[in-house]
């Protein structure tokens, strides 16, 4: 379980965040960014540590290969405390983002692992996509 102090500065920043994407401030993104940053390095390996806000911190990181890392940090974490749901939606977006990358077989591996982790779950839309995903990419 999150920590609830923890759950509301990183949702704060992923709303202040999307704000200042949408009205394209770079300087308040930026500072966001790197506040959000520190919350997960300051956690990392405390009790404190979760995988939702590293899943956060990767789904704003530009960088796409930036951003793998660090959903493969947020996965690492979803597999130490068992956390299906996280491992559901944390394959699907790193599975998108390396599609991007054009690294099919590393996609379409952590799709099969988010199917598998994805049973256990209670969002249909999300275990829909992730199979027409991975069926798409296999078919090809």
């Amino acid at each position: 379980m999150i920590n609830t102090k923890i759950y509301k500065a990183v949702y704060g920043l992923a709303e202040k965040l999307v704000a200042a994407a949408k009205k394209e401030d770079r300087a308040a993104f930026d500072a966001l960014f790197t506040e959000l940053k520190a919350i997960c390095v300051d956690n990392e390996n405390t009790d404190k540590d979760h995988p939702e806000q590293w899943e956060t911190l990767a789904d704003f990181t530009e960088e796409l290969e930036d951003a793998v890392v660090a959903y493969q940090k947020a996965l690492e974490k979803a597999v130490a405390i068992n956390s299906k749901d996280h491992l559901s939606s944390i394959a699907y977006s790193m599975a998108t983002l390396q599609i991007e990358l054009g690294q099919t077989d590393e996609a379409i591996k952590s799709l099969e692992a988010g199917k598998i982790s994805a049973n256990k779950i209670e969002d249909k839309d999300l275990k829909a996509e992730i199979s027409e995903l991975l069926e798409t990419l296999l078919a090809d």
